[in-house]
């Protein structure tokens, strides 16, 4: 115990230094610079012409489930595209779905986007913000065909929030959060329920039946064959899978037979029918003349649901918390042009740093984007040198329940610790408010788990607590709170919160509209609003939150009451 708090490892003299830093598929690409000559661009040294850019995005895939990581799953194209590259082992990313792609796309903070509380639910009248530069309009600019196909989760109450307005020349899969595998059919409650699978943007009512993860495989490998692999293309595959609900092809469920845990072997099935997508995916860039010149890239969105067969071992937490099991994600980088291949990074990396990494490989103007949260940490994936990243925000989601025993006193007057915040700087990790469901659950084939670090979170579970510091290079799975004997580190923690906090915008979160129901709609979910129209229902939205925000009225914990019952039940969902 004593060497986990002597393992500080970090100077500061350094952190208060730091100071306040901060798819028609044959449709031709809408670019205005096609003619440039690849040549020309400002493309990193070993680059001769601009690559190709695969970047695969899985859902609800837990740390623990991926061969490489001692998984009972199989992920045998995984395993070997990861020791081939680089394994990314000190990357992070959001604890549920909209966060983590609003990152990606945008390369900012879900502060800088509106977007840092809960996700964007289908009747509610918001999307990514419509004045961000999103990561595909950019490779656009610098010459890429661009494509995506999977789950957007962005946004689609007006058109002007479809991928294909957000900088994808075109599109298929689903708009929405979690949809049927088979049917894409997707219910936002009893009796509001409509199709989601859309071509560009229109409803793509032909391919019910087809399972999702196949389907999306095929649709890349016609997109590659059907384009020059002279020009540089860019691919956002972003699998349904492993989400809810837990659907698999029966041969893959069969290799799981003997599995105890019936949501377990299920979503083991998923996830190796995912890898089989990937090995056809990586096949066909070898196939059409791509790969030689190509860089793919893997990642999740989140940590694994453990209610759902997944597992983030030996992390502690799930998806939807601030524990490092919510946050920190499998990642790796595939390519025959990174300079030291089959190698184990440990630099820090996080889901926002792909917009400037990605537009820089492309040849593309990063300093043009302003406010990025991000940086091109291509350097430190391809040649092992250092991240130029130093810190993380996870999140301020100011509208989270507050935590019980918070307060500004515990935040030595400059933050109110019942605030829902994390913040990694250096090696420290500081949380406060509620991070959420806090057990380590480990490797659902086991029956029991005897073990200590189980006892010790039930030891202190019922602590009065709202402030959380973990030395995270030290103690990886967060056994340890150092909050006690390292004040002067929480301190210096919280003033970064507060600095980032100065810079938040207000939260983007309105009231659900009923003319959102799929009924009004063709029977399918889509953009139901006109501009008119979704002007003045965020207008009200925003008048009505608040008022309600000074109305006190004596059903308030009742709200308060069913608002964390509809949040546990909706968990599963998200």
């Amino acid at each position: 115990m004593m060497a986990v708090y002597a393992l500080t490892g970090f100077s500061f003299v350094s952190l208060l230094g730091f100071g306040y830093l901060s798819w028609d598929w044959i449709k031709p690409g809408l670019v205005s610079d096609v003619s440039m000559d690849p040549m020309e661009k400002s493309l990193p040294p070993t680059f001769t012409r601009p690559p190709h850019i695969i970047f695969i995005l899985t859902d609800d895939q837990g740390y623990h489930d991926v061969g490489y990581h001692g998984s009972d799953i199989q992920t045998p194209t995984l395993d070997r595209l990861a020791a081939e590259g680089v394994k990314l082992e000190n990357y992070y990313i959001q604890p549920i779905c909209t966060p983590s792609r609003s990152q990606l796309i945008t390369g900012r903070y879900q502060i800088h986007t509106g977007l840092q509380h809960s996700i964007i639910r289908p009747r509610q009248p918001n999307c990514l913000p419509l004045d961000r530069v999103t990561l595909p309009q950019k490779l656009q600019e610098a010459g890429y065909s661009t494509h995506m196909v999977g789950k957007w989760h962005l946004g689609f109450y007006k058109k002007e929030c479809l991928p294909t307005r957000r900088g994808f020349d075109t599109f298929l899969g689903s708009l929405t959060g979690n949809v049927d595998y088979y049917t894409y059919d997707n219910c936002d409650g009893p009796g509001v329920c409509g199709y989601d699978l859309h071509e560009g943007e229109n409803v793509a009512w032909g391919q019910s039946g087809k399972y999702s993860t196949v389907l999306y495989a095929q649709r890349v490998n016609k997109i590659l064959a059907t384009h020059s692999p002279k020009e540089p293309i860019f691919i956002y595959v972003a699998f349904q899978a492993v989400h809810t609900p837990l659907q698999s092809p029966k041969e893959y469920i069969y290799r799981y037979r003997s599995m105890g845990n019936v949501a377990r072997r299920k979503y083991a099935a998923m996830v190796t029918c995912m890898d089989e997508a990937v090995k056809n995916i990586t096949w066909a860039l070898k196939k059409y003349g791509y790969y030689d010149n190509s860089v793919i890239i893997f990642s999740t969105d989140n940590g694994g649901q453990t209610f759902s067969g997944g597992s983030n071992w030996p992390l502690r937490g799930r998806k939807g918390t601030y524990w490092e099991g919510g946050v920190r994600g499998i990642g790796f980088v595939h390519s025959p042009l990174i300079q030291r291949k089959r190698q184990t990074s440990w630099a820090l990396v996080h889901i926002t740093d792909w917009y400037p990494t990605l537009v820089t490989l492309a040849g593309g103007n990063v300093s043009a984007a302003e406010g990025l949260d991000g940086y091109d940490v291509w350097p430190a994936i391809s040649e092992g040198k250092a991240s130029p990243r130093t810190e993380i925000l996870h999140n301020i989601d100011p509208l989270y329940n507050h935590a019980k025993y918070g307060s500004l006193e515990d935040g030595f007057g400059i933050w109110n610790t019942a605030v829902q915040a994390s913040i990694r700087v250096g090696e420290w990790k500081l949380l406060t408010g509620d991070p959420g469901y806090s057990d380590w659950i480990p490797p659902q084939t086991l029956t029991n788990f005897p073990g200590s670090w189980w006892n010790l979170e039930r030891l202190t579970h019922g602590l009065r607590k709202s402030v959380w510091l973990f030395n995270i290079t030290a103690d990886p799975y967060e056994r340890y709170d150092l909050s006690q004997q390292r004040p002067d580190v929480v301190r210096a923690l919280l003033t970064r919160l507060v600095h980032y906090n100065r810079t938040a915008i207000p939260v983007r979160y309105p009231a659900e509209n009923p003319r959102a129901h799929p009924d009004f709609n063709g029977g399918a979910w889509g953009p139901w609003a006109s501009e008119d129209e979704a002007e003045e229902w965020e207008g009200m939205g925003e008048r009505l939150r608040s008022k309600n925000r000074k109305k006190k009225c004596k059903i308030c914990k009742l709200r308060s009451f069913f608002r964390k019952l509809n949040t546990r039940l909706m968990s599963n969902r998200i």
